[in-house]
């Protein structure tokens, strides 16, 4: 039901019975199908003057790693052949989870990133990434043939993948007795790399510099000040080189620098960089700590610990605020659990939970890009590492992709605090779409929206269309939260054995004065296309 505070009704009179009919035998499979205990009833109030946000239309992000097949995490060897310098690209539901998105953003790099050195003429490929208890990160160095960089964009720019690389940070620098990393970076190699790419016509997205190497860092970590001034030389770089060569490309961004939120080191590293050279600042999300953490469902389902998850969003905003930065915030590589995260769990449904929740959070904080980590490989991947079949928080991203605009609108519930709720105004389509999550395992949510300023509005088709939504219902088949199958209003999501194609997902129709009902441990999506408010004029 709609209830519009300011600026118009909407009503359900005159409805006939054929569409009554037809809305509920569509939910009734569904709803009957949920075993509930009890039922609470909720209200999610959206303030639709002003928007709160804006995402990049291409939000959804996903990353790709140099992890090797000997990557291990607690005994267990989660990677494959996921690296970016091994993984098949020939397989038909890579080819075809690429296009969904149209495009998908792609940001290339993780932790062995700052040890990657890029073939040239001068420089030939050793060995690459030789396991090593000895070496930082647990690995020798590694080497980026140019054979292997045709073929990775080759595929890019087929699957129409916006492409984020991550350059190595790390290069000519020395590692100091108190473990920081001492030197300016030598840009040598990747301004070799950064011709290349050019001279051959790859697009690129961006050039991100560095990994895990600001604040204290993982493994060792760069100043601030000696950072600005890498950046600096990075954004130089790519001026020249593609004012040059590249007359006919678009400049990518610059990004920086990769690493775990840090209030002071953030601000000093801001404020020492010129405003002209740092399009992008990315940081990282791992917030539920240790993926062999045996808790981690706990956190995912405890809306106090979601809550805290804000923490970051907000102060990075703030630092750009108080700096005069123009710079932009990206996650620039989000898995939940670190260390390759936790099997049964950060690929299982139960992780839709905290991974939409995130997507919800940072865009409400203004964030422009979020990267999934990862794409492939690991225990977090939105695609099965063996088989590449779609995990389900594919699902929940490609949701996401298609039904969630870039303008976010302010967004509360009351009623119970196990309910998650976040807005934007519909993506290619008139109207608002809310994502609701129900974070208990028992009690099913029967809620009502209110919109401040909303004005109903017609739409296109019958007289029918115009009084109803549309409802995607997520849940775990058998009810299951360690599930690697999800279930789009009662039917199983499964990609076609034979051509490889995404199923469609289609929604179920409910009428606009029915509460939105939101079965335990699910997650909706309702598309409310007749109410309009003034933030997504």
């Amino acid at each position: 039901m709609i209830i519009n505070n300011m600026g118009g009704s909407s009503s359900s009179t005159g409805l006939c019975l054929l569409l009554s009919l037809l809305i509920h035998s569509s939910i009734f499979f569904f709803v009957a199908s949920q075993s509930t205990t009890a039922a609470v009833e909720g209200t999610v109030f959206i303030n639709g003057s002003s928007r709160i946000g804006r995402t990049n239309p291409n939000f959804i992000c996903a990353t790709l790693d140099w992890w090797p097949p000997e990557k291990c995490d607690y005994g267990t060897c989660s990677w494959g052949r996921a690296s970016l310098l091994n993984l098949s690209f020939y397989n038909f539901f890579i080819c075809s989870t690429f296009p969904a998105f149209s495009p998908l953003k792609i940001r290339l790099g993780g932790t062995l990133q700052d040890k990657v050195i890029y073939e040239t003429q001068q420089q030939a490929c050793p060995a690459s990434f030789i396991k090593s208890s000895s070496e930082m990160f647990g690995f020798s160095q590694g080497c980026l043939p140019m054979s292997r960089w045709d073929e990775l964009n080759s595929f890019f720019r087929k699957a129409g993948a916006a492409v984020v690389f991550g350059l190595n940070a790390l290069n000519g620098r020395t590692i100091a007795s108190d473990g920081s990393a001492a030197g300016a970076w030598n840009s040598s190699n990747a301004e070799a790399l950064i011709r290349y790419t050019v001279k051959k016509n790859f697009a690129i997205f961006g050039w991100e510099l560095g990994n895990e190497l600001s604040g204290s860092g993982i493994g060792t970590s760069v100043a601030p000040d000696q950072y600005a001034s890498d950046i600096t030389n990075l954004h130089d770089i790519v001026r020249r080189t593609y004012a040059r060569f590249g007359k006919r490309m678009k400049k990518p961004l610059v990004l920086a620098p990769g690493g775990f939120y840090d209030a002071n080191w953030l601000t000093q590293f801001i404020n020492k960089t010129p405003k002209n050279s740092l399009q992008v600042v990315t940081h990282h999300i791992y917030n539920l700590g240790p993926g062999v953490d045996t808790h981690l469902v706990d956190k995912i389902l405890d809306p106090s610990y979601l809550d805290g998850g804000s923490s970051p969003f907000s102060g990075l905003q703030g630092i750009l605020k108080t700096t005069g930065s123009s710079a932009v915030a990206w996650v620039g590589e989000a898995g939940g659990a670190y260390n390759s995260g936790h099997n049964l769990v950060t690929n299982a449904f139960v992780f839709s939970f905290w991974y939409l929740d995130q997507l919800g959070m940072a865009a409400s904080y203004n964030t422009k890009t979020y990267c999934r980590q990862s794409l492939i490989g690991g225990n977090y991947g939105l695609l099965n590492t063996t088989n590449f079949v779609p995990n389900p928080d594919y699902y929940s991203a490609l949701l996401w992709h298609r039904l969630m605009g870039t303008k976010v609108l302010s967004t509360s519930f009351s009623g119970t605090k196990k309910i998650r709720a976040y807005a934007h105004c519909s993506k290619e389509s008139q109207g608002i779409t809310l994502l609701l999550i129900n974070l208990d395992s028992n009690t099913t949510a029967n809620v009502r929206v209110s919109t401040e300023n909303a004005i109903t509005v017609r739409t296109g088709g019958s007289k029918a269309n115009a009084h109803a939504r549309e409802e995607y219902h997520l849940t775990a088949n058998g009810n299951d939260l360690h599930s690697q199958t999800v279930l789009l209003n009662g039917k199983v999501l499964a990609v076609n054995n034979t051509s490889g194609s995404i199923p469609l997902l289609e929604p179920v129709q409910a009428r606009l004065s029915d509460p939105i009902t939101i079965a335990p441990f699910s997650i909706v999506f309702a598309h409310i296309a007749n109410v309009t408010v003034p933030a997504c004029k």
